[in-house]
């Protein structure tokens, strides 16, 4: 029998895949795109993320990354990481070396949708296949979450992404997040001559009017998009909790906050490995205490951010604060590393 069947197969699905190999489990992994999967997602990978891809064995090659710089077309402060630094890498790169791994330590990938998830005592099936235990990491709108009940309401002002390419050299090793009362845009340099700019807002618009509301990142980037635009949204996604009988939820799948401190990545890495250690070592009810742990700080400073900059003037507040407290505004950028 399967130990671990894993629906979807990006970062989180893969990691987990990675590390039930790593533990001796036999791990397959169901996913219905093509390889490399793309998506919308700001590319900056924090310290705590590249430290777990080395520990997983995987190598991806990307633009180093050495803080976190905010601006507001006016004033700006930046603080860099203590703890090693971050990695900008194009999302279909971070995927394809996720999959050369999982594919050389014999992780079975198998195209196909997972569909409706049964359970019993002992075992759940999907997919047409039966397994131990089913590790969910399909994604920000997971079927599996909303199939098995978990997703809670939320009245709070849905917030959207999108992301475009831009053929430029960096002109910083830091990710930029400029700030406007619109939304943020997010600059991360992935390659020599490649950066990706993804804008946070409440108002849904295009693209090309998100970027017209920060006016300082015209001159930089011109004309010279290397990609199309791709979305997410709404982005808030609250569930009741992270494990239902044999399923346990990982990545986005397990509830999301925002995008605006750019952890993503590095909480579907180390949420797919506590998954996955919770099932080797027999105790799949620690699952849940360990994504809690795992994600406290995060969800605190996010929802903090957000609330802040409800409003026009509460966004406005947040540079010239950072600028004036550097030491605090350091403080939160090494948390969340």
């Amino acid at each position: 029998m399967i130990d671990v069947l894993i629906a979807g197969g990006g970062p989180a699905g893969l990691a987990a895949g990675i590390h039930a190999a790593l533990a001796g489990l036999r791990a397959v992994v169901v996913e219905p795109r093509t390889a490399p999967v793309d998506k919308a997602c700001g590319e900056g990978i924090m310290p705590g993320g590249t430290a777990a891809l080395r520990a997983m064995g995987v190598e991806v090659s990307g633009r180093e990354l050495r803080g976190i710089r905010y601006r507001d077309g006016v004033r700006g402060a930046e603080a860099c990481f203590r703890d090693g630094t971050g990695l900008g890498v194009r999302r279909t790169e971070l995927h394809a070396a996720l999959r050369r791994r999982a594919d050389a330590l014999g992780v079975e990938t198998v195209r196909g949708k997972v569909g409706e998830v049964r359970q019993s005592a002992d075992r759940v099936s999907a997919a047409g296949r039966t397994a131990r235990w089913l590790i969910a990491a399909d994604g920000l709108h997971s079927p599996i979450r909303r199939g098995l009940g978990l997703d809670l309401p939320d009245r709070a002002p849905s917030r959207y992404g999108l992301r475009r390419h831009f053929h430029v050299a960096p002109w910083s090793d830091f990710v930029e997040v400029h700030w406007s009362r619109h939304g943020e845009a997010y600059v991360t340099p992935v390659g020599d001559g490649l950066v990706g700019v993804a804008v946070l807002s409440r108002e849904r618009r295009g693209y090309g009017e998100h970027l017209a509301r920060f006016p300082e990142l015209a001159p930089l980037l011109g004309e010279r998009a290397a990609s199309g635009v791709r979305g997410a949204g709404p982005l808030r996604q609250r569930v009741s909790r992270p494990m239902a009988g044999r399923v346990l939820l990982v990545g986005d799948a397990a509830g999301y906050v925002d995008a605006l401190t750019g952890e993503g990545v590095a909480l579907a890495l180390s949420t797919a490995g506590a998954a996955v250690r919770a099932l080797a070592d027999g105790r799949p009810q620690s699952y849940p205490a360990a994504w809690s742990k795992l994600t406290r700080r995060h969800r605190l400073l996010t929802e903090g951010l957000l609330r802040a900059t409800r409003g026009p003037r509460g966004a406005g507040l947040i540079v010239p604060a950072a600028a004036r407290l550097p030491s605090v505004f350091a403080a939160a950028v090494h948390a969340l590393q």
